[in-house]
Order: C-alpha cells, then structure tokens, then sequence
C-alpha cells in the first residue's frame, strides 16, 4: 500500500532539486576511458562494427560468379581489394522479415519475424549490438554507438504504413524500444568525450571535477528526496541511483587511465553540409572510439532506408531511392551500381585507416568483425533473398578471410547473427527467428 505524504511533492521541485541530474545523460558519456584495461593485453578486445548500406544492390555487379577462395571480385567489391584476405562475402542468406523497407533495416540486426502493423504500434526483437553492448558494459565507457548520415525522423509512417522507426534505425535496446541514430558528430563527440570541447585532458580534467562535484550534490539530494516517497517511487528512485553511481565508476576509471594519450581533436561544430566532409567526421570519430576502448560496438547507417539522396559526385544525379525502383533497366541498374560501388570505396578508405592503427601487436582491423550489407537485394523487387552482405576484419583470430560462401536452402540472417555472437565469445541461445547456426569457418581443405 503506498503512503500518501501530508506534504504533495511538487514536479517542478523535484526538477529543480535534481537539476543536476537532468544532464546525466550527457555525463554519462563525458567520461572516457582511453586504454584498455590490464586484464585484456594478453587477449585483444574484440570489436563489432555494422555498417547498413540501403535500398538494395545491383546484384549482377555485386555477386561473384564462383565459390570458395577463387572467386573474382565484382565491380562493386573491387575497392574492397587491399582487403580481400579479411573479407568473407556471404551469400544465399535471406531476411528474417521480409517486409519492404521496414523489414530490410528493422530485421538486419534483430532477426525479428515480425513488426508492428501500423505506425504506433513499434515492434521487433533486441538486436545484435545491444545484446553486445550489455556484455561490454562493464568495461568501456560507452556501451554502443549509433549513427548515421541523415536526420532521425521517429515519428509517422514510412514504410507500408509503418513507423518510421524501422526504416531510421537498426539498432533494438528491446522489442518495444528503438534506439535513434546520432547524425550530428557535435552530439557524438560529447557522447565520447562531454562538452569540454576537446579530447585535450586539461579540458576534460576540469569538467570532470564540475561533474564530480554535481554528483555528490545529486547523491546526497536523491537520499533525502528518498525519505519523502511512497514505495513505488522509492522504486524509480533506486534505479536512478544505480545510474548515478554508474556515471561514478565511470568517472573513477576515467582518472585511474587518465595517462593514455590521445591526439588533440576539436568538438565538431555540427553536420557539414558536404557529404563527404560529414562523413569523414562521423568515421573518424568511429576510429577515436574504437582506439580509445570508449566502445567495442558501433552502428552506423550510412543512408536510411527509401533514402532519396543524390550522388552526383560519381555521375548519378537521380535520388537513391527512386533509381533503386529500376525495373531491371540497364541503364538504371549500371547507376546502381556506381552508388553501391561508391559505398564500398568509401568503406575502403575507412578500412585503410583501420589497418594502420596498431591495437597491440595487431592492428584494428584484425580486432574487429565488421558486418557490410543491406537488408534488401534486388530493390526494385523488395527482394529479401540473397542478400548482399560482407564480414571484414579479422575477427580476433576468429575470422578466416579471403572466401565467398554460399548457403543453399535460404537460411535467415538471424542464424548469421546467432552464429556471429559465438565469434565474439558472447553466446546466446538465440537473435531473433534465429533456429539455428551457420558454418562459416573454413572446411578442412577449402
């Protein structure tokens, strides 16, 4: 039974009281961890990136011709060459939900069969990065990113009448919470490193002593304001203490790897309106994260699904998503494709960078699973099978690139997502409509 007070608690006092608190959030992301933690130097830290690419591929450009380790690359994979040693192209693997553009993004990471019916009603399945960042939680920073190139619009329909939810996003914390995507590299720099305006330590030594002291003010305030709630407010009220005191630990292994050196990186002012000045900052930013252990999972969409932006810069003056509805024109798929190849040059030199940051012995790249796709294969059909998907890095040691797999019988993405969280030594029963594993590690003699 709750007891009612003689005194009414008054919402805004409480706002004030805890004004402190209502930057949490973005404290919670002030306080980096820039090394990796002792324990780990005799294994690596195994990193997950997904990198969504939508509306769909030229399959005819994209598609080798031939199995196993012989196989030729594409015109699409081709800038992918300095790393074919560490890509695995995968094919004959079909979506979980296959339902236009809502199931090609809404299904890509979560496995789900299923989704809302109309656009209030939001529904999937808690996806791959988040499984992962809960793993990892304990031990960086930042559980996860998510980003992407275009704004969030989370609200309306997009897709057959559904939310658009499930076309602005792939990332599940549940079955009934979306994550939005960070487009605006200002906001993810504070995430990663707060609003001290640079990774500079003078600067975020200082913050953190401002916010070190907030803390103490929000504990001590949370304690008194305790004593003046029913039981089910106590309720809420520990749980957000729990949140208090882990914004604490973070700011304790903040100061404990406070020696770690990082370069010098201004706070971005915002999104250029270049896309390929937007780009750089949201990869480059990715790359800091990474090299600093802030986070061991990332996802990044790098256009959302029905994304109707232009790429004159390689000759295709049509918007994306129109172009995709090509009909098999071959004039349109051949525009297609220079998009779609585009995707993977860009991916190239995102990769390059990747190798040649040294993360122990090895380098980044060979301590990452990087999962490269679209939840759609022929657009212009709404295909959801033989979808166009790549695994790059090394995996850890885990991963044995250089070959292009096929799967007969059609099986699910989830059964690759399931599969994939035993490479990264996070098991679980199952993703999804999962049913089952995939071999994906070499046979003996192939």
């Amino acid at each position: 039974m709750a007891i009612l007070t003689t005194k009414p608690l008054a919402r805004r006092t409480v706002l004030r009281g805890l004004g402190a608190t209502l930057g949490l959030p973005l404290l919670d992301a002030m306080l980096p961890a820039f090394a990796l933690r002792a324990e780990a130097a005799a294994k690596p830290a195994h990193r997950f990136l997904a990198f969504y690419v939508p509306n769909g591929m030229a399959m005819e450009h994209w598609l080798p011709a031939t199995e196993g380790r012989d196989f030729e690359l594409t015109p699409i994979l081709e800038p992918l060459a300095p790393f074919r040693d560490q890509m695995i192209v995968l094919s004959g693997l079909k979506t979980s939900w296959n339902y236009i553009h809502a199931g090609a993004s809404g299904s890509f990471l979560t496995g789900t069969t299923r989704g809302g019916r109309n656009e209030v009603e939001i529904l999937a399945d808690v996806s791959m990065d988040q499984l992962l960042a809960r793993h990892f939680a304990d031990q960086t920073q930042v559980p996860s990113l998510e980003m992407a190139m275009d704004q969030p619009n989370n609200a309306g329909a997009c897709s057959g009448q559904l939310s658009c939810v499930y076309t602005h996003t792939i990332s599940w914390r549940s079955a009934t919470q979306a994550l939005p995507m960070e487009w605006n590299p200002r906001a993810v720099f504070e995430t990663l490193f707060g609003d001290s305006g640079s990774t500079d330590w003078a600067a975020r030594e200082a913050r953190l002593r401002q916010h070190k002291s907030l803390l103490d003010a929000v504990t001590e305030r949370l304690a008194d304001l305790k004593r003046e709630l029913g039981p089910q407010d106590r309720v809420k009220v520990d749980d957000y203490t729990e949140a208090v005191r882990d914004v604490e630990r973070r700011i304790q292994r903040t100061e404990e790897q406070s020696d770690v050196e990082l370069p010098v990186v201004a706070q971005p002012q915002g999104a250029p309106s270049d896309f390929e000045d937007h780009l750089a900052l949201m990869l480059d930013l990715q790359l800091l994260a990474f090299r600093s252990d802030l986070t061991r999972v990332i996802t990044f969409m790098i256009g959302k699904e029905q994304s109707a932006r232009p790429y004159p810069q390689v000759g295709v003056p049509e918007a994306h998503h129109p172009l995709s509805h090509h009909n098999n024109d071959p004039a349109l798929v051949a525009h297609m494709a220079k998009i779609n190849r585009y995707h993977t040059q860009l991916l190239g030199e995102y990769l390059a960078k990747l190798r040649a940051t040294a993360d122990g012995d090895a380098t980044l790249l060979d301590n990452m699973t990087i999962l490269y796709g679209s939840g759609l294969s022929n657009s212009s059909r709404h295909s959801g099978s033989n979808l166009p998907l790549l695994l790059l890095g090394g995996g850890a040691g885990r991963l044995d690139g250089g070959r292009h797999v096929h799967y007969a019988n059609e099986p699910s993405t989830a059964n690759l997502l399931l599969t994939l969280m035993d490479k990264l030594d996070v098991p679980v029963e199952r993703i999804g409509g999962s049913t089952g594993k995939l071999q994906l590690d070499a046979l003996p003699g192939v």
